[in-house]
């Protein structure tokens, strides 16, 4: 299967392309088993498309979720599999099959949606395969690996009528949601400028050697539809992030979540023009895309934002290694990146305060909220059953979060400003820019509808 064709593939499965029709909201049974055998008809199946680290947390918690069955994992590492079909068995009492191709799991009429937490040349590939299937799609941020293919999934989604929701969690926290409606209302008068920022300590990942494919690793099918590259000893699993091939560098692997917030909190879509500096500056090795960045963004409601970004050196700002802070009339409002805020008025006093026990693992790379993401599945779910609507994070708004950061990344590759179309988000008058607005893909994987 691994050698199919995305055309291919579409036509073997027509036959499987059905919507899922999904029930009612069970009662809370609170025996497990029970529950299972009570609500079979109710329950959401789902399959997980790359368990390797975050997918393996998102597995975990969608079965621990008392409406939903995890009855697929789906990798092209045969030993992630085995690990999470391990993890799972704590946290519900079915067998879970697995995969090494997704779209074999596709192909299963009782899977009502697909969870995915492949690498970011994967996700929209991923979401539109799944949506033509006729299943859900959780998608994990980013919601594509260049704007045209966010504006594909965005007429994906309608097209089939499938529920698609971002990663883009802080959308579902509680004290989060309740702090951008003070903040909307007017807690520190008219906000006009936001800043967002990521901090880590992340090493050198070195100089790649090309090597024999290990053989618990479909190379081929990895790859998907990225241009075929040879296999190099330093990319697999995670440090695909800093290759422009694959990845999309710290902007869009922790970026997108602050963008978002200040996309949310000034009430914006699209700017009017973005500007990135910075570099890779720590190491000198085979890493790509900068370790320390800086993003601007204006807008024509006249507000602006901007995210800081520094992979290898984590010295926090505001106290923490990631967040938001917006910036008004009468003070500001601080968003330390977990499920809490704090109001100050212009003499910098503490006028409210929101905490929580809960705070952010920043060095958690995998789940550095775990119950609170449980809340924004389970929104997820009532979109499965209620519409598209019910969604907190739906595929619309997460693609205009993303496209922020990638209009970023795109002035940053090329050494200059861009100028927005603040309707559509698009890039004025540039042909060199606008050549990063979509990717070539490996023959036969191009997206279409």
């Amino acid at each position: 299967m691994a050698s199919d064709t995305r055309r291919s593939f579409i036509k073997k499965t027509t036959a499987a392309s059905a919507a899922i029709s999904i029930g009612g909201i069970l009662p809370a049974f609170s025996a497990k088993s029970y529950g299972r055998i009570m609500g079979s008809n109710e329950r959401i199946r789902v399959s997980v498309m790359g368990v390797n680290s975050r997918g393996k947390a998102l597995a975990s918690n969608f079965a621990r979720q008392k409406d939903c069955e995890v009855i697929h994992i789906c990798d092209v590492d045969s030993r992630a599999i085995l690990a999470c079909q391990k993890e799972l068995e704590t946290s519900q009492d079915i067998q879970t099959q697995g995969f090494r191709d997704f779209r074999e799991s596709l192909q299963d009429k009782e899977i009502d949606a697909m969870v995915i937490a492949a690498p970011d040349h994967w996700h929209a590939p991923a979401a539109l395969l799944a949506l033509q299937a006729g299943k859900h799609v959780y998608l994990e941020k980013p919601s594509s690996h260049n704007p045209q293919e966010g504006e594909i999934l965005i007429q994906a989604a309608t097209v089939y009528g499938k529920a698609v929701q971002l990663g883009n969690q802080r959308r579902s926290f509680p004290k989060v949601v309740q702090g951008m409606q003070e903040l909307k209302e007017g807690v520190i008068g008219r906000a006009y400028f936001g800043k967002g920022w990521y901090a880590n300590n992340r090493g050198s990942i070195g100089t790649g050697k090309e090597s024999a494919v290990p053989e618990w690793l479909d190379w081929d099918l990895w790859q998907g539809p990225a241009p075929r590259r040879a296999y190099k000893d330093n990319l697999v699993h995670y440090n695909w992030h800093w290759f422009w091939h694959w990845g999309t560098g710290e902007a869009l692997n922790n970026g997108t979540h602050m963008i978002d917030m200040l996309r949310w909190g000034l009430d914006v879509d699209y700017p009017v023009k973005v500007s990135s500096n910075g570099g890779r500056y720590r190491f000198q090795d085979d890493w790509e895309t900068p370790d320390t960045q800086v993003i601007n963004l204006d807008f024509k409601e006249g507000v602006s934002m901007s995210w800081e970004g520094r992979s290898c050196n984590g010295k926090p700002i505001e106290g923490s290694g990631a967040g938001v802070i917006f910036y008004g009339e009468k003070g500001s409002m601080l968003f330390p990146g977990g499920n809490n805020y704090t109001i100050f008025d212009l003499d910098n006093n503490v006028v409210k305060e929101v905490k929580v026990e809960q705070e952010m693992d920043t060095g958690n790379l995998v789940s550095p909220f775990d119950n609170l993401d449980a809340m924004h599945i389970n929104n997820f779910f009532d979109g499965i059953r209620e519409g598209s609507s019910r969604l907190n994070a739906d595929i619309e708004s997460g693609h205009k979060s993303t496209l922020l950061v990638q209009l970023g990344n795109i002035a940053q590759r090329v050494g200059h400003s861009l100028e927005i179309d603040p309707e559509t988000g698009h890039i004025l008058d540039d042909e060199e820019a606008t050549k990063y607005w979509s990717r070539t893909y490996e023959k036969g994987w191009e997206m279409k509808l």
